[in-house]
C-alpha cells in the first residue's frame, strides 16, 4: 500500500512539474527538434539581465508581466515575460537548438531535464547599478549563479556553456528620470556615468568568466531614443537622436572592451550581439528582408497606456491593437515576439556562427 502511494505522489509531482514547465512558464514540455542542436555550440545557458531577457522571475502580482494581455501570443496567458509572447532568451536559444533556460524563482520545481539548459537569473527592471529593482542587480545575479556551482551546476556543465549578458537601459533610464527635465548638468553627467557603467560590466563580466563560463555574449544598448517612452512617435524619425547619441556612446565603449577582452584571453570568449542596428534595420525594412517584418509603424507601441493595469472597477488603463504581430512594440519599452523574431532575423546566421566559434 505504501508502495502505491508513493507511486501516487510521483504521478502528481510529475504532472505539475509538466504543468508548471510546459505551460505557466511558456516553455515547450519537450524538445521536438533535438537535432537543431549544434554539435560544437554552448550545450547551456546562463542569463543575467533586465526585462528584454527575463522569462518569468518576477513573482506573480508583482509585475504587469503576469497580467492579461501579457502572454496573449505565447503561451497564451501570461508567463512573466515583459511581452505578448517570446523574448530575446528564447529565440537564442532557439538558435543554439536549446530550450529557454528555466528561471531562477522556478528552480526548485524543476526535474534535471529542465535544469540541463542552463538557468536564468534575469529580472525585469534592473541594471548595473541602483534601479527600481536595486537590491537584484547584475552583482546580485551574477551571487546567485555562484551559489549553484558545484550544486546544481559542475565546472565541466559550464566549460560547455554560453552567458547572456544584458543589462543597461535602466540605469539610464532611471539616471534620466532621476531630473523632471533634461538639464545641461544632467546631459554633461552622462559620459562619466557611462564610463562607470562600462567598469562594472566589465568587472561583471571577467567574474563570469573567471567562475567558469567559457563563452560570454554581450548585447549592444538597442536604440533607447527610439523606445515609445522616449520617443512618443510612429516612424523612426522620431527616435530621440540625443539620447541615441547617447547610446552610440555606450556601444563603442562597450566593443573596446570586448575586444580588449578578447586580447587578454587570446580566444573568442567575448562577443556582442548588435541589438543596436538590428533594431533600426528592422525599423527601416521595407520588406527586403527574409525573416523580417515590414512594421508601417514601428515605433507605435501594441498595448498603449498602463498595460496590464485596471482600476479598482475592473476598467483598462490601457488600449490594445487588433493584432500584435503588427506591431515592433508590445509596450511602451519592450518588443513584441513579432518584433524579436524580425531582430533575429537580421541578426541570423553571423549571430550563430559567433556563438559557435571556439
Amino acid at each position: 500500500m505504501d508502495s502505491l502511494k508513493k507511486l501516487f505522489v510521483s504521478l502528481l509531482l510529475f504532472l505539475f512539474s509538466s504543468f508548471l514547465f510546459g505551460d505557466i512558464n511558456g516553455v515547450e514540455s519537450s524538445n521536438k527538434h533535438p537535432h537543431l542542436q549544434h554539435l560544437y555550440g554552448p550545450k547551456k545557458m546562463f542569463v543575467f539581465g533586465d526585462s528584454y531577457v527575463d522569462t518569468g522571475n518576477i513573482k506573480m502580482r508583482e509585475a504587469p508581466s503576469w497580467e492579461v494581455p501579457y502572454g496573449i501570443t505565447f503561451p497564451g496567458k501570461p508567463s512573466g515575460r515583459f511581452s505578448d509572447g517570446r523574448v530575446s532568451t528564447d529565440f537564442l536559444a532557439k538558435l543554439l537548438g536549446l530550450k529557454s533556460p528555466i528561471p531562477y524563482l522556478w528552480k526548485d520545481y524543476a526535474g534535471h531535464e529542465r535544469l540541463k539548459y542552463g538557468m536564468n537569473f534575469a529580472y525585469g527592471g534592473t541594471g548595473v547599478f541602483e534601479t527600481i529593482n536595486s537590491n537584484l542587480n547584475m552583482t546580485y545575479q551574477i551571487n546567485l549563479f555562484e551559489q549553484l556551482i558545484g550544486n546544481i551546476y559542475s565546472p565541466s556543465d559550464l566549460s560547455s556553456s554560453l552567458a547572456l549578458v544584458s543589462v543597461a537601459g535602466n540605469d539610464y533610464i532611471t539616471y534620466l528620470s532621476s531630473s523632471t527635465t533634461i538639464t545641461l548638468p544632467l546631459i554633461l553627467g552622462i559620459p562619466a556615468f557611462t564610463k562607470k557603467i562600462i567598469n562594472q560590466t566589465e568587472v561583471n563580466l571577467r567574474r563570469i568568466h573567471a567562475l567558469g563560463v567559457k563563452k560570454i555574449a554581450i548585447p549592444l544598448l538597442h536604440p533607447l531614443g527610439c523606445i515609445p517612452f522616449i520617443s512618443k512617435g510612429s516612424s523612426v524619425q522620431d527616435c530621440n537622436i540625443i539620447i541615441n547619441a547617447l547610446v552610440i556612446n555606450h556601444n563603442n565603449l562597450l566593443q573596446t572592451l570586448v575586444a580588449n577582452l578578447n586580447k587578454e584571453t587570446g580566444l573568442s570568449t567575448f562577443m556582442f550581439i548588435d541589438y543596436y542596428n538590428a533594431f533600426l534595420t528592422v525599423f527601416k525594412n521595407k520588406g527586403e528582408i527574409p525573416g523580417s517584418t515590414r512594421f508601417e509603424t514601428p515605433l507605435k507601441e501594441c498595448c498603449g497606456g498602463i498595460c496590464g493595469v485596471v482600476d479598482e472597477k475592473g476598467q483598462k488603463n490601457y488600449t490594445l491593437c487588433d493584432e500584435p504581430k503588427s506591431a515592433f512594440f508590445w509596450d511602451a519599452l519592450h518588443p513584441t515576439q513579432e518584433g524579436w523574431k524580425s531582430v533575429y532575423a537580421v541578426l541570423g546566421k553571423n549571430l550563430t556562427a559567433s556563438l559557435i566559434k571556439a
